[in-house]
């Protein structure tokens, strides 16, 4: 059973750092892209990177140079580094795992995730 658990949501201050971890279990981790959702309330569901198994990382702009994800094979577990927080990054922040046809071109697209983790709430405090 395909299983991505999210950890390490809170509250913090702006211009602090929270890491987010997704653990996954029940596929070969390194042979899927995971990717990382937020989704703020009222706001549709918002794409902010993901890692390909290849190597490939893609940001969305709105995080680009703030937010840094890493994988690692071993742990099965992909993590979003956050630094430099702001209150528009306020959200339930989710992973996902990528189909077995995959197109990094296409990482933005939620259609390209077959599995999602339960998310797990980043608030921003300014």
């Amino acid at each position: 059973q395909v299983q991505l658990v999210v950890s390490g949501g809170g509250l913090v201050q702006a211009g602090s750092s929270l890491r987010l971890s997704c653990a996954a279990s029940g596929f070969t981790f390194s042979y899927y892209a995971i990717a990382w959702f937020r989704q703020a309330p009222g706001k549709e569901r918002e794409f902010v990177g993901v890692s390909a198994s290849g190597g490939s990382i893609v940001y969305a702009d709105s995080v680009k140079g703030r937010f840094t994800i890493s994988r690692d094979n071993v742990e099965n577990t992909v993590y979003l580094q956050m630094d430099s927080l702001e209150p528009e990054d306020t959200a339930v922040y989710s992973c996902a795992k990528g189909g077995s046809i995959y197109d990094i071109a296409r990482a933005q697209d939620p259609r390209m995730y077959v599995y999602w983790g339960q998310g797990t709430q980043v608030t921003v405090s300014s």
